[in-house]
């Protein structure tokens, strides 16, 4: 029985009920088939922190997959040969793998084309031959990319960029750094944002492109992992550009315009954590109702002390709102409205109640709770960094007053 009202469209009905069942079929089973290598991290990474060609390889088994399926590439414009869905599609289909498969079958990350990783609306505008060289193989599952916005000194500022690219001819040099790239240590290729005009950048009135860069060209290093909460490796990295040639068919969009769809993948971005913290708490929600009432304690199942089951009621309730705010954000970006203040307001409090649902279930578990078996402390982790990723708390707080000053104060 469902708990919303209205109907989602049966083309988005459809495509979700198609990736539940893709993801039983392609991705629970190869976990399965692979527990060893996924339970155990010195098969899961090399000696230098990167992905094991294990790993790489399921990986690549399951974007091919997806592709072939129709999923991969399903809410990828029409014009670029995808599915052309929407918004709304893309936060219910995230949602739906998140909660279905949870932290441990991680391999669903790779079912649908993430923003940053792969073929969407930020490569609307590439050039002929890059659709050729580049987003064909992309589209086919058999390459990916990686977002090259963040610098060590532009985070959270994300327009105070400091790598250049300089002319040379009709072409351009790229200098410079970038760090937290997702995806980076494994990727074809980089969409990199540098600043082509500065005088305009320090204005910022513009001044800033984005390239398609291939991760083998010479001068582009990946520098380091970033290792996070004591593994030993992971997908996160620090770039470092030196000189780095980029022929005129890599320039993405209009020279000096590169900002907006910086600012546009990182919208995508706030949709996709939002589905991701709803759907893990989701996850996380019924596991501990279900441990509840099967644990006794003084006699009784610890499902009967309010203690217990309280706080389990209160994430179902925020849970609930913030499915609905991502529902709701959804069809009002779908419908051609700017949504800036919805989106803040429903990334903010989706990531926080997500995170408050895994951190009560571990409680209600108890010590099991932070057991590899059980994989809360996977959510917990993933959870707590997109406190941070495409616009920390604060940051949307402050994009929510700032709507709200302006007379945005519609809620």
């Amino acid at each position: 029985m469902s708990a919303i009202a209205w109907e989602l469209p049966e083309d988005v009905r459809a495509v979700r009920d198609g990736l539940i069942d893709f993801a039983r079929r392609e991705v629970l089973p190869r976990h399965d088939r692979h527990r060893e290598l996924f339970e155990n991290p010195r098969l899961l990474y090399r000696e230098d922190g990167r992905f094991s060609d294990e790993l790489k390889g399921l990986i690549g088994e399951v974007r091919r997959a997806a592709a072939k399926a129709g999923y991969y590439n399903m809410c990828v414009p029409e014009a670029l040969g995808g599915g052309g869905l929407a918004h709304l599609a893309y936060y219910v289909g995230w949602e739906a793998l998140f909660h279905l498969c949870g932290p441990q079958n991680w391999l669903m990350l790779y079912v649908i084309s993430h923003w940053a990783f792969g073929p969407s609306r930020l490569l609307e505008k590439v050039t002929e031959e890059a659709r050729e060289k580049i987003l064909a193989p992309m589209m086919a599952g058999e390459a990916s990319m990686c977002f090259g916005l963040s610098e060590p000194g532009a985070g959270s500022d994300a327009a105070a960029l400091s790598t250049k690219a300089v002319p040379d001819g009709n072409a351009w040099r790229l200098t410079g750094r970038k760090i937290w790239t997702s995806n980076s240590p494994v990727a074809d290729y980089c969409i990199v944002f540098a600043v082509t005009d500065p005088e305009r950048a320090a204005a910022r009135k513009g001044g800033i492109s984005a390239f398609l860069v291939p991760t083998a060209s010479p001068g582009f290093e990946v520098q380091r992992i970033i290792k996070l909460f004591g593994h030993i490796g992971g997908d996160e990295a620090e770039l470092r550009l030196e000189d780095v040639r980029v022929e005129p068919w890599q320039l993405v969009g209009e020279l000096h315009q590169g900002f907006a769809a910086a600012l546009y993948g990182v919208s995508l971005g706030r949709i996709y954590n939002s589905a991701r913290a709803v759907g893990y708490g989701r996850w996380a929600l019924e596991k501990a109702l279900d441990y509840a009432q099967q644990r006794k304690a003084f006699g009784k199942a610890i499902a009967e002390y309010q203690g217990v089951t309280f706080p389990l009621a209160e994430s179902a309730m925020e849970l609930h709102g913030a499915h609905l705010m991502g529902l709701n954000v959804a069809a009002l970006l779908d419908q051609g409205a700017p949504a800036v203040k919805e989106l803040a307001m429903t990334k903010a409090y989706s990531v926080q109640v997500g995170y408050k649902a895994v951190d009560r279930a571990m409680q209600t578990h108890g010590a099991m709770g932070f057991t590899n078996e059980l994989g809360l402390h996977h959510a917990w982790h993933s959870l707590r960094i997109v406190n941070v990723a495409d616009g920390t708390n604060e940051i949307l707080n402050r994009s929510i007053v700032q709507r709200l000053l302006k007379g945005d104060t519609e809620l």
